[in-house]
């Protein structure tokens, strides 16, 4: 996943945005902040023409449609929500008063009012289908409408100070709030209390540990986190995973639960590392975006980011934001935008997601999950014929294509922490598949090999063909084997390898026996200091990035070690062009640089001792001239014909 920031919106006198709220069926962005401020914008991307050609999709310029400001509110506006059902917006502000907004001929107007002139409103949520609000407000009173302004019940609970409010995603049977004590009490859909949420359980270290922080010195309230955000993804577009935790709860000292279920015992835990003020879950439930500010780089100042994990707690971005703090954060409807309010702006970031895909020969393959089904739908799809072939799935990983077949890395159901890689034909016909200890973390594949890498290890599979390889013919003055010699033409048999990537850096090497790899023979101190996080493979060579930019080759089909350099970058995605002459590196930033290879392939004379270097190059019309293009986040290089 890469993201970027692509748009900014000041806003007017500068006045600081406390809330903001982007309608999932219309595009309606709410904003509110200081001084009753409560603005409803729209953005619509500039019309192309043949004169003035413009750039298609979310990376498209946009413009402003709608940009009506709302009045009514006297103080701060603290809590925007959308009611996507009904096309309705509910606001309030720090003095207690809910406004109730409707659209009518293109203006907003208002359509309900209330206050109770006792205490704020701390948070409000709509049912998943729209047809009841809670709203809570600090002093513990709770009240549950219907849509048409009708209270369905009230209730003040006593002794306690509401912070946060959800609906189960069941239809709303249950609901949770979290009080300023640091716990999240369950509640049934007509207000009877169920249960409390065993945030920590005291069976783990890590949790014994978190525990601690928050019941130290109980006898002052005011040094327990608070609790910043709740949300409970509803399913609605489907799981990544059947056994996805959905349930999120984060507290403001930057520790992050997510659940199965209000009662779950084995929970994933997150420590961000920084002072939270928001988080929120993607419309797929896929990627959690958790806001906030920290010492992120271990310098002195602090910086305001937002870091994004999946529903099991690994970390895939982090977007660092200018300004002194963010204040509410919402998701576009597709999950590819993302606003932010920021100090007196607002943030616009574009998100480009890591989908599940791949093309070779005439078909391309994609997976997508569904609502209705706990796997994956994997289509093949012939691009001459137009014929589609699906299959279901489970626990899909990743999926990698070349020559005339793909593979598709699986998760096994049961405890083994195995993973499968299966490869298929053109109509998903699967013809082989192994097991393997090492985590896909990394992937790569060319016509012959599929190569997987953890953060320390590399596994190597050289599956079994039933087509001969066409070998193709270069010009380049590479010494290397051609592909007909490194895949052979026909192979009846498949082989495996396995290594640290430390120790074959070093010259040992680990391969299979007897047919028969032995996983069980791993180093006693197995983590490297300097991780894997990218490779990419031709038909001859095998590239491996680390984390410190040195990227190490290996020459197939043996993955004989045969040198490496540094970057100048921390890669994140590496690819080979055809003749594995040229090499395209994108870094952690989003910035995309060609490397020239020959350097490297230069043989030197007796005695002579070679300092290998990378040049950062492109060859136009025979010209070397620099390149570098940013907010890259996939390139492909061309295959032969």
């Amino acid at each position: 996943m890469f993201i970027y920031l692509s748009k900014k919106i000041a806003i007017p006198n500068g006045v600081k945005l406390h809330s903001v709220s982007w309608n999932a069926d219309q595009g309606w962005i709410a904003c509110g902040g200081e001084g009753g401020l409560l603005k409803i914008l729209k953005l619509e991307p500039q019309p192309s023409t043949r004169e003035h050609p413009t750039t298609t999709g979310i990376a498209a310029p946009s413009n402003l449609s709608m940009n009506q400001p709302l009045e009514g509110h006297q103080g701060a506006v603290t809590c925007v929500t959308w009611n996507d059902n009904f096309r309705k917006l509910t606001s309030s502000d720090q003095n207690g008063l809910i406004i109730v907004w409707l659209l009518y001929r293109g203006m907003w107007f208002e359509e309900m009012i209330n206050n109770r002139y006792k205490s704020v409103v701390k948070d409000m949520k709509w049912t998943s289908d729209g047809q009841k609000i809670c709203i809570v407000y600090e002093d513990g009173a709770v009240i549950v409408g219907s849509v048409d302004g009708n209270r369905i019940w009230g209730k003040e609970l006593p002794k306690v100070n509401l912070q946060r409010v959800e609906w189960s995603p069941d239809g709303g049977r249950h609901i949770l709030f979290a009080t300023s004590q640091a716990e999240v009490h369950v509640y049934d859909g007509m207000g009877n209390f169920i249960s409390k949420v065993p945030l920590f359980c005291v069976d783990r270290s890590d949790d014994v540990q978190i525990e601690n922080s928050l019941t130290a010195n109980s006898a002052n309230a005011t040094i327990l986190p608070q609790i910043v955000g709740i949300d409970w993804y509803d399913g609605c577009e489907g799981y990544v995973d059947p056994n996805a935790p959905s349930l999120m709860i984060a507290f403001e000292n930057g520790k992050i639960k997510i659940m199965r279920n209000e009662s779950d015992e084995k929970p994933v835990l997150i420590d961000t590392g920084m002072r939270l003020t928001c988080t929120k879950w993607n419309p797929s439930g896929s990627i959690l975006a958790a806001a906030g500010i920290g010492n992120l780089d271990g310098k002195d100042q602090n910086s305001a980011a937002v870091q994004f994990y999946t529903p099991f707690g690994q970390h895939i971005r982090t977007l660092r934001v200018p300004g002194g703090g963010i204040s509410g954060l919402s998701w576009e409807r597709e999950g590819l935008r993302l606003a932010l309010a920021v100090d007196s702006f607002l943030y616009f970031a574009n998100i480009r997601p890591s989908y599940r895909w791949g093309s070779f020969g005439h078909t391309i393959v994609y997976a997508f999950t569904r609502p209705d089904r706990p796997e994956h739908c994997v289509v093949f799809c012939d691009t001459k014929s137009d014929e589609r072939y699906v299959k279901y799935v489970k626990k899909l990983l990743a999926i990698r294509a070349a020559g005339d077949h793909c593979v598709l890395v699986t998760k096994t159901d049961d405890a083994s922490d195995q993973y499968i890689l299966i490869l298929c034909n053109s109509i998903g016909t699967p013809l082989d598949s192994k097991y393997t200890e090492v985590e896909p973390v990394s992937i790569a594949m060319n016509r012959g090999f599929v190569v997987i890498a953890s953060e320390s290890y590399v596994y190597m599979w050289q599956f079994r063909s039933t087509q001969p390889m066409t070998p193709y013919s270069t010009t380049t003055t590479s010494t290397q084997p051609t592909p007909s010699d490194s895949l052979g033409m026909l192979r009846k048999e498949s082989k495996e390898k396995f290594f640290h990537i430390d120790d074959l850096a070093s010259g040992t090497n680990t391969t299979s026996n007897n047919g028969k790899l032995e996983f069980s023979k791993k180093r006693t101190n197995a983590v490297t200091h300097d991780q894997i996080c990218c490779l990419t493979a031709s038909d001859t060579i095998l590239m491996i990035g680390r984390e410190s930019g040195t990227v190490q080759r290996y020459t197939f089909p043996d993955l004989r070690y045969t040198d490496k350099c540094l970057l100048r970058c921390r890669p994140y995605a590496l690819a080979l062009n055809c003749t594995s002459s040229r090499m395209s590196v994108i870094d952690i930033n989003g910035i995309l640089t060609l490397v020239d290879l020959d350097p490297l392939r230069s043989a030197p004379t007796s005695g002579q001792k070679v300092t290998l270097s990378f040049t950062f190059e492109f060859f136009v019309c025979g010209v070397i001239e620099p390149f570098s293009v940013v907010h890259v986040w996939c390139n492909f290089c061309a295959t032969p014909v």
